[in-house]
């Protein structure tokens, strides 16, 4: 199993809410998140708790069922999360922590995809196309809400309020038809999630990405997915999650790149199939 992968927190001292991992024949990466108004997610464990929790139950899920259907993987591992901490948290809070989800189970046949948020996989074929794959459910609605917010300073106190009146916003829209779809307390979001299958003598490489390193491209615009897929490939994740560390530090203020915060986690993991 040839599987690079590596995850730094925006700030060395702030924990890592991204989760990434890899098993014979399957990856998971989780980008965690507390969505809604305030601090207040009444949970008592935090964010990367749950993200890392998830993120582990549904990697022995994929490989401990290997026809069980991702999005049941899902399910039963948002089922075991909810009841390790229903006793002592509120599970139904609508800031309740949550997750984006890209999962993959690699056979000698086929490769299975699920993903749910705005984790990024890459997809590259033997002959050199790259193709992504991001539900972008969540940025479609936040791009109705998020105008003011980019228009200020990140980081700035006005910045400050306009972010969590954006959350707020978002959070009417979390886990509901016609909005966006992540994990959280419901096991039902897994049916809602983006799945499909490739045949895997078709590939040379998948990529999976958190939005804090994704946003080389689809945010920066300093590069595209094939040079991406190549720079990690190549030089291994870090290289490019440093790429993202050196635009962020000359922009620290979003006024080049808007965007709700200056810095944020960032994983990679990239595993070489052909």
């Amino acid at each position: 199993m040839n599987v690079v992968l590596d995850s730094v927190p925006a700030f060395p001292d702030r924990e890592n809410e991204d989760f990434v991992a890899a098993a014979p024949g399957a990856a998971v990466l989780l980008d965690g998140a507390g969505v809604g108004v305030g601090d207040s997610t009444g949970c008592t464990h935090g964010v990367a708790w749950f993200s890392g929790t998830l993120g582990a139950l549904i990697l022995r899920s994929i490989t401990a069922a290997p026809v069980r259907p991702l999005s049941e993987c899902l399910a039963n591992a948002i089922l075991a999360v909810r009841a390790m901490h229903a006793d002592t948290c509120d599970t139904a809070h609508p800031a309740s922590p949550a997750s984006t989800v890209v999962a993959v189970r690699v056979s000698e046949r086929t490769t299975e995809y699920l993903l749910l948020g705005d984790s990024s996989l890459l997809l590259a074929t033997q002959d050199g196309t790259v193709t992504n794959f991001t539900d972008r459910r969540l940025d479609e609605i936040g791009a109705a809400f998020r105008g003011g917010m980019d228009r200020l300073p990140t980081g700035s106190a006005e910045h400050t309020v306009a972010l969590a009146a954006y959350r707020a916003r978002l959070s009417e829209h979390r886990n509901r038809p016609g909005g966006y779809w992540v994990a959280s307390n419901d096991p039902e979001v897994g049916t809602h999630a983006l799945t499909g299958t490739v045949p895997t003598g078709t590939l040379a490489s998948l990529t999976l990405m958190s939005d804090g390193a994704s946003r080389l491209v689809d945010r920066f615009c300093l590069d595209d997915w094939s040079g991406a897929v190549a720079l990690v490939r190549d030089d291994g994740p870090r290289a490019l999650i440093q790429r993202v560390r050196d635009a962020e530090a000359s922009d620290p203020d979003g006024r080049r790149w808007p965007r709700g915060k200056s810095r944020d986690d960032a994983s990679v993991l990239h595993w070489r199939l052909g």
